[in-house]
C-alpha cells in the first residue's frame, strides 16, 4: 500500500497559503458544529519519525477554539497506564461531546512499535488488530467521528530531516537516539505498517494515506480531509471563502 503512493506530489508557497487559509477557515466553522451538535470527534496521527505529524497538528488547531480540542502526545506507558490493558490509557482519553482529542501516536502503537521491538508477544500483537477494530467500532456507533491519518516519507527524505534537526538548535531535541535506532529496522516496521493498514481501515475509520515529503502537500491534504470527513459527517456545508472571495 505504501508503495503505491506518489511521494514526489508538492505545492508552491502561494498555493499553500491559499488553500491551507481556505482550509482552516471551514475547519474553525465546522468546530463550531463539533460543538452545537455535541459530536466527539477522534483525530489519529501515524507516521514515520519526522514525517510532520507535529506541524499537521498544529495546522488543525491554528484557528479553532481552543476550548473545543485537547492534543495527546503519546510515549511509551508508565504509572498505572503500565498496569493496565494497552487500550485503557485511551478510553480514559477519549473526548466529550462535542470535542476533538488529536493523538499524537495512538493506540496503533501496539501494532508497530510494540510488535517491531518485542514489547508485546507475537499472539497479543496480532489480537490486537480485532480489539482495534472493535474499540473504534464501539467509538463510531457511539457517535464520534473517527479519521485516521498515516504520513509516508522516503527513507531518504528522513534522513535528510534528521540532519537539518542536528544542525537547528531549537529542533534538535526532536531528535535522539531511539530515531536512529529505529532507522536500522525500516524493512520491520514498513512491514508492520502495511499489515496495519490493511487489517484496520474498515468502512467506519478508513486510514488516510498521506504524501509527506512535501510538507505543504501534506498539510493540505490533512486538513482536505478533516473538513470533507466532518462536512459529510455533520451534513453540514462550509462555506467556502475562496468562492465567496470571487463573488460565486
Amino acid at each position: 500500500m505504501l508503495e503505491a503512493l506518489d511521494l514526489t506530489r508538492h505545492l508552491s508557497h502561494d498555493e499553500y497559503v491559499k488553500q491551507l487559509t481556505r482550509r482552516q477557515i471551514q475547519l474553525r466553522e465546522l468546530g463550531y458544529q463539533v460543538y452545537l451538535r455535541k459530536r466527539p470527534v477522534v483525530i489519529v496521527f501515524e507516521g514515520w519519525d519526522a514525517a510532520g505529524k507535529g506541524g499537521a497538528i498544529k495546522r488543525i488547531t491554528e484557528k479553532i477554539d481552543p476550548r473545543g480540542y485537547v492534543v495527546y502526545p503519546i510515549s511509551a506507558p508508565h504509572g498505572e497506564d503500565k498496569t493496565r490493558h494497552y487500550l485503557y490509557r485511551f478510553w480514559r482519553r477519549l473526548p466529550e461531546l462535542g470535542q476533538i482529542a488529536i493523538f499524537d501516536r495512538s493506540w496503533y502503537g501496539r501494532v508497530l512499535v510494540e510488535r517491531v521491538e518485542g514489547f508485546a508477544q507475537e499472539a497479543e500483537w496480532k489480537r490486537a488488530y480485532k480489539e482495534i477494530n472493535s474499540f473504534e467500532r464501539q467509538l463510531t456507533d457511539f457517535g464520534a467521528i473517527v479519521v485516521k491519518y498515516w504520513i509516508h516519507i522516503t527513507r531518504e527524505e528522513q534522513l535528510r530531516r534528521f540532519e537539518e534537526r542536528q544542525q537547528i538548535g531549537y529542533k534538535a531535541w526532536k531528535l535522539t537516539e531511539e530515531d536512529w535506532r529505529n532507522r536500522e529496522k525500516w524493512g520491520a516496521y514498513e512491514d508492520a505498517v502495511n499489515e496495519m493498514l490493511l487489517r484496520t481501515s474498515t468502512r467506519t475509520a478508513p486510514w488516510h494515506l498521506i504524501e509527506g515529503n512535501d510538507k505543504y502537500w501534506a498539510r493540505v491534504k490533512i486538513l482536505k480531509i478533516l473538513t470533507q470527513t466532518l462536512s459529510k459527517d455533520l451534513d453540514y456545508k462550509a462555506a467556502d471563502p475562496l468562492k465567496r472571495k470571487n463573488g460565486k
